[in-house]
This record gives structure tokens, sequence and C-alpha cells, in this order.
């Protein structure tokens, strides 16, 4: 079995610009999943390729055939152990690395989702978010208080971001998403389905003083400036998380998790 020995193979420099460059991600349409925690999380048919190291191929080489990776599989590429340390992102790394097809949810599948669920729906709609630990902490608070969809205005940061993706911890594969131009525009959708909305927002009311609807969604604006204006229009309903001392604002997403999260307690 060939092993690459060299940061100069043209499959090294393409991950290592995978990792690095947003457009090409796009262009290719993949992203880059490592470590093995998320390496068995992946959905089998998603798996372009896989790389991984001498030492992590002794270890976990048993593994690859469970996402159909096998020894003579031109998906699987091993590097020495020093090739995988500049692959990786992380000061750490484990030694596995997968190129993974991107996903192309859109308003409409977010949408079609709705009546299946008995239980009522919750919408997250992100305005600007730009830290990419604060987008892959959302999108795994999402998950963990049964959001319905996530749905993220252009100029944020990119979900495929190597440091959103691992701040998921795997939610990525299963937590529907959509990006959008106008997030207005995709809240007037909303309420067209029956969604009542309501924004984060520090001149609203407590959001523990009232009864949240069932089907709602809630606006979260940029970490530093809030909601826009023109989007907090939007809002059926201004909420303001309470708090306690000298504290102005809570991080994008603290205040995404606790909106989600009472929402997910007022349905059960």
């Amino acid at each position: 079995m060939e092993i690459i020995t060299a940061n100069s193979n043209p499959k090294i420099k393409n991950i290592n610009k995978l990792n690095k460059n947003a457009s090409f991600r796009k262009e290719e349409q993949v992203f880059i999943v490592e470590g093995i925690r998320m390496f068995r999380e992946l959905p089998v048919d998603r798996v372009k390729q896989v790389f991984v190291s001498e030492t992590a191929y002794q270890r976990y080489g048993t593994e690859l055939p469970e996402k159909g990776i096998t020894e003579q599989d031109r998906r699987l590429v091993v590097v020495s152990d020093s090739v995988f340390r500049s692959m990786s992102q992380t000061k750490t790394p484990q030694g596995l690395l997968a190129v993974v097809e991107r996903y192309h949810y859109t308003m409409e599948d977010l949408i079609s989702v709705m009546d299946k669920r008995e239980n009522g729906n919750t919408f997250l709609v992100l305005e600007s978010i730009q830290d990419p630990g604060n987008l892959g902490t959302i999108v795994r608070t999402a998950e963990a208080a049964d959001v319905t969809g996530i749905i993220i205005g252009g100029d944020s940061c990119d979900i495929y971001n190597p440091k959103v993706v691992r701040s998921t911890m795997g939610t990525i594969f299963r937590v529907p998403f959509v990006y959008v131009d106008d997030p207005a525009k995709a809240v007037d959708r909303l309420k067209e389905h029956g969604i009542v909305v309501y924004g984060a927002h520090l001149d609203g009311c407590d959001l523990y003083a009232g009864k949240l609807k069932r089907n709602n969604a809630f606006l979260i604006g940029n970490e530093g400036n809030g909601l826009t204006d023109e989007l907090s229009s939007k809002a059926d309903r201004l909420l303001r998380i309470p708090m306690a001392g000298q504290v102005e604002s809570l991080n994008a997403a603290i205040s995404a998790t606790l909106l989600a999260y009472e929402a997910y307690r007022q349905r059960r």
C-alpha cells in the first residue's frame, strides 16, 4: 500500500486548500471532517475521500470498512504521521480526516418537515454570525433543543469552516440549515406558515414572563451589534434574557441556547 510522505503531493495540497479556502470548498462542494468521533458519525454515502496517518491506520483500520472504505478503495489515502500533522487543523491530531459531500437544504426542505412534528417547531434565524465557535455551538445546541432548522444570513461565517465543523460535534450531519441572502424574506416565509417570530433584543420583554407559541422562530443578531432594525422589525415580539449584575449582553451562542431550550421546555 502506497504511503504519501511528502507535503508537496497534490492530494495533500488539495486538503490544505480545502481547510483554508471557503471559496474552494464551495467550488468543490465538499468539506473536511477530522477526528475519529466525527468520522464514526459520518453518513456513509457522503464520504468522498479518507486520509489516515500510518499510526491511526494501525489503530482504526478495522473501522474503515464500516464506511465502505477498504484497502483497495481509491478513496483511502494513507500518509506518514508527519504529513498528517501538516494537514491537521488541531493541536493533537487523531490521524483521521475525511472529505465529505456538502449538504444542500432549501427553505422548502425546512418548511416541509413542519407538519410532521406533532410537538411544534422552533427555527433559529441567524444574522451576521461571525465567530466560527458560536456558529458551531448553535448547531450543536439546535439538535439538543429539538430545533427544526437553522436559517443563516449569507454574510455569516461559513458553516463548513473546519472550526465550525469541529464545534458541531457531529450535529452538522443531522441538523437542517440553509443560507439565505435576505433573512427578512425568509422570516416572511416562516410567517406565511404560521410561525410566530421572536427577536432577541435588549429592549424586549422578559423571556420567562410569558408563554411562547408552539410554532416559533428566534432571531439572533450579530455578536457585536445585535439585530439590525430591519430584521428586528419583523419580530412579532422582542424578548430579553434577564441578567443579573453588570452584564450588558450574552454572546450569540448562549442567547440562542437559552431561547431554544425555553421553547423546548414549554413544548414538552
